[in-house]
This record gives structure tokens, C-alpha cells and sequence, in this order.
């Protein structure tokens, strides 16, 4: 696909993620495939906090962007703070709501500015969590496309939020309802989703305050999403066709675009491509010693750049690694563990020394593709687990929060690719990693898992991939259409 920008009337795109890692990832990833497929001139727009932590973990020059991909910066409304750590999200969404709006037009003006060196805004692409930028594209009278980043059966369960609380269903009546089993209760009227229980909708729903300030903000943000021109995924039909097609009666036109780390694979711009979005600094020397490993010989383990757990949940997952003799990539981010930095019994180094490679960071998406990598212990964020999908390899799902209770619930019920831990104990963790790795169910896991590789490889490749033909049909039937 050609550029479809020309010089004269070039469009600009600005794209705005919600500030935490696995939104920035996504959308820097979409940014490229716009001025590289689209033609577009791209402005991307971090908060200062983040921005500053880019530069911290990727060098002084390296949002130095291009002259068509130009990096700016909005305040997210939180104290400052030298902390190298995701910020606490429930936090985040309130203050991004209440104080970013200005901020954003005040941006907007200045890019639209007669003076200015870049084109007129023509469109905005937001993050679904960001949709206070809707306003700003109405007063400019120019189409905005929200981004949610997570899985089409996420966001459907998000969207199905207002329904629930409507029929009574949530906020939870008392909180012994979240042990006495109302949250294994099945819900049989989700549009395109089958067998789902309470308990594997996204969790903000746990909660007995109807005030509760991210169930509020999801019901509202869904709830905006209506006004959106367009609503994309990271994902493929052939993975989720159900949901996306449920969607179509319900919300505007939603395009599934994934996987995106697939579809980048055309991108051939060299400097385009080194503009990178990690928070933290990445071990890349990871990817030397899983060169030194059997084929499907080590177990991959990565909870994210949000989940935390306790110092008692770290220590079982440890000794469950140790006890079950596999060799394994362990990421641990300083704050891994909830209010203090995250330590592993001496014992545990000393007893996987030589199986071991404990690292605070790994590019993720190389580690997931190499021959090495027979399982992945993850959290069940979708950037994971649509990476551990495009690599082929099965999981063993701890789910965190957020919708990746669901994610959790689709990778082991529907796709046959996951194993969930539902409690931390050394001894489950070790008899699932044994099964992932060795046992009858972990083979037939595998077989799923490159089933699953091949259609994602198969969607995003062109012409015809329904990825590759959605991203073309959403720059110019959305993106490029001037308001009348």
C-alpha cells in the first residue's frame, strides 16, 4: 500500500495512548504503520512523566522522532514524581479525565497554529481510556478513532458493564459475594460470548460500592465510546469472530487491526523503526543465553508492567520453578512486589543457578518467537498474550486484573492454549509447569498454540489477510474522509 498522503495536503494524525506500557507499546506500533502505510504526519503524545522515563530508559536523542513523526508531551495532572514505576492506574484514569482536556486542545492549537511547521490536524487516533480527546475532534469537526488496547472479548465485557449494573447483577451486593460462589454465576445473554461466568468479566465489577471510581470511569468510557468514528483492535477475526461481530449492532464501525507487531513486520524505515517505547531498560543479553538452550526447553515467566503480587506470592512461584526443574527466563521489575523492592530467598538463586536468568526487562516479542521458549507464565495481559499466540507457544495464566480474567478464560476454554493458576502455591505452579512443558495436555496446548501462530501470521500478511485489509479500509474509509 502506497502512500496516500501527498506534500501539499498531507494528513496528520495525532495519537494519544493512555499512559501505562501496554497502551504506549500498541499505539507507537499503529503510529508507524500510519506514516509508513497511510502517509500520514504523525504526532504522538506522551505524558511529560512517561516521556521523561522514555528518555531515561532509551537515551537523550531517542524521541528526537523524524520531520513527519514528531514526538509532544500533555501533564497528567499527578504530582510529580522521580519514581521509575507505573503510576497507580485508578489514580491515572481520574486525573487524565478531570485535567487533560485542556491541556490536549492547548496542543492542538498550537499544531494547528498558521506559524506552525506541520500540516493542519487532520484526524486524532486515541486510546479508549482517553476519550476526553473526543471533545476536542468534535470542535475541529475531524474524525477520531479510539484504540482500546485490550481483547474484543475484554472490551465487550467492559461494554456490557452499564447492562450489569442496570439489571441489578453488579456493584456485589455484600463482599462475602466474592467467596461464597455468586461470582461463578453465568451470564447467558453476552453478545457473542458463550459460558461466561461473572468471575471472568474484566474485575472491576468486584467491588459493593455502586460509586466505585474505575467501574464509573469504564462505564462512562464505553459509554463515549459511541461518538467515536470508529472503534480498532489488536486483533484477528479469525481469533475472536464472535465478539467482533457482536459488536456490530452495538457500537460504530470496530476494525480488527491485530496483530500489529505482525503487520510492523512491512515497515521498512530504519529510523521509523528505532523509535522504541520500553519504560524499562531491556536486557537484550537474555536472548544470547536462550541461544545456549534446547528447542522448547525453558519456561518463559513475565507478569507485566503492572501486576503486583506479595513477597509470599513471589516466593511460591519461585520455589514452584525451582521444584519443577525446568529452565527458566524470569522477568522481575523492581516493583514487582507490592510496596517493597522484590527479593528472592538466597536459597532459591543458589538451588537454579545454573537454570536460571532472572532479568528486570526483555524485549519480549524476540523472546517469545525463539525456538528456546516451550511455556509462558503470564498475567494474561492481551500484548502478552497475543505475542505468546504469534510465537506458538502455550501459557499457565495468573490472571492479575482487569480484563485479563477474561483473556485467562478464552486462552483456556475457547482456544485450548492456557492452564490457569488459580491459587500461587509451589506445588500447583510446579505440576503446571511440568504439564505445560511435558504432559499429555501440554502437547496438545502446543498444537493449538501454532494453529492459532498460523492464522495470526495468516491475517496480517497482504493483500488479502483481514488484519492487513481491515488497517487499509480504516485510513480511508475513516482516517482520511474530511467532515463535511
Amino acid at each position: 500500500m502506497g502512500s496516500l498522503g501527498t506534500a501539499a495536503k498531507k494528513p496528520h494524525v495525532v495519537c494519544i495512548p493512555y499512559p501505562a506500557q501496554g497502551h504506549i507499546n500498541p499505539m507507537l506500533k499503529l503510529a508507524k504503520l500510519l506514516h509508513f502505510k497511510g502517509g500520514f504526519h504523525v504526532t504522538f503524545v506522551n505524558t511529560e512523566y512517561n516521556h521523561k522515563r522514555l528518555l531515561k530508559s532509551r537515551g537523550p536523542d531517542s524521541l528526537n522522532g523524524l520531520p513527519s513523526f514528531r514526538f509532544e508531551t500533555i501533564p497528567d495532572g499527578l504530582p510529580e514524581t522521580d519514581v521509575d514505576v507505573t503510576q497507580d492506574i485508578p489514580s491515572l484514569c481520574i486525573s487524565t479525565r478531570k485535567t487533560c482536556l485542556p491541556h490536549f486542545k492547548k496542543l492542538l492549537s498550537k499544531l494547528n497554529d498558521v506559524s506552525s511547521d506541520v500540516p493542519p490536524v487532520t484526524c486524532i487516533v486515541s486510546d479508549g481510556c482517553m476519550s476526553f480527546t473526543l471533545d476536542a475532534a468534535i470542535e475541529l469537526n475531524i474524525p477520531e478513532v479510539l484504540f482500546w488496547t485490550t481483547s474484543a472479548c475484554g472490551f465487550m465485557g467492559y461494554v456490557q458493564y452499564r447492562e450489569l449494573i442496570e439489571k441489578g447483577i453488579i456493584p456485589l451486593k455484600d463482599s462475602s459475594d466474592i467467596t461464597n460462589g455468586y461470582l461463578e454465576t453465568t451470564i447467558e445473554w453476552l453478545p457473542g460470548m458463550k459460558n461466561i461466568r461473572l468471575k471472568d468479566l474484566p474485575s472491576f465489577l468486584r467491588t459493593t460500592d455502586p460509586n466505585d471510581k474505575m467501574l464509573d470511569f469504564l462505564t462512562g468510557e464505553c459509554q463515549r465510546a459511541l461518538k467515536a468514528s470508529a472503534i480498532i483492535l489488536n486483533t484477528f477475526d479469525a481469533l475472536e469472530h464472535d465478539v467482533l461481530e457482536a459488536f456490530s449492532s452495538i457500537l460504530p464501525p470496530v476494525y480488527s487491526i491485530g496483530p500489529l507487531h505482525l503487520l510492523i513486520k512491512d515497515v521498512t524505515d530504519k529510523n521509523l523503526n528505532s523509535l522504541g517505547s520500553n519504560l524499562w531498560k531491556e536486557d537484550s543479553e537474555c536472548l544470547k543465553w536462550l541461544d545456549t538452550k534446547e528447542p522448547n526447553s525453558v519456561v518463559y515467566v513475565n507478569f507485566g508492567s503492572i501486576a503486583v503480587m506479595t513477597s509470599e506470592q513471589m516466593v511460591e512461584f519461585a520455589w514452584g520453578l525451582a521444584n519443577s526443574n525446568k529452565t527458566f527466563l524470569w522477568v522481575i521489575r523492581p516493583d514487582l512486589v507490592a510496596g517493597k523492592h522484590a527479593v528472592l530467598p538466597e536459597e532459591f538463586v543458589a538451588a537454579t543457578n545454573d537454570r536460571g536468568r532472572l532479568s528486570s526487562w526483555t524485549p519480549q516479542e524476540d523472546v517469545l518467537t525463539h525456538p528456546a521458549i516451550g511455556g509462558f507464565l503470564t498475567h494474561s495481559g492481551w500484548n502478552s498474550t497475543l505475542e505468546s499466540i504469534c510465537g506458538g507457544v502455550p501459557m499457565i495464566c495468573w490472571p492479575f486484573f482487569a480484563e485479563q480474567q477474561t483473556n485467562c478464560r478464552y486462552c483456556c476454554e475457547e482456544w485450548g492454549i492456557g492452564l490457569e493458576i488459580e491459587d500461587a502455591k509451589r506445588d500447583r505452579v510446579e505440576s503446571l509447569v511440568r504439564e505445560l512443558m511435558d504432559g499429555e495436555k501440554g502437547k496438545l496446548m502446543k498444537e493449538n498454540a501454532l494453529k492459532w501462530k498460523k492464522l495470526a501470521h495468516d491475517s496480517a500478511v497482504g493483500p488479502k489477510g483481514s488484519s492487513f485489509v481491515n488497517l487499509e479500509n480504516m485510513f480511508r474509509g475513516v482516517l482520511l474522509l474530511e467532515k463535511s
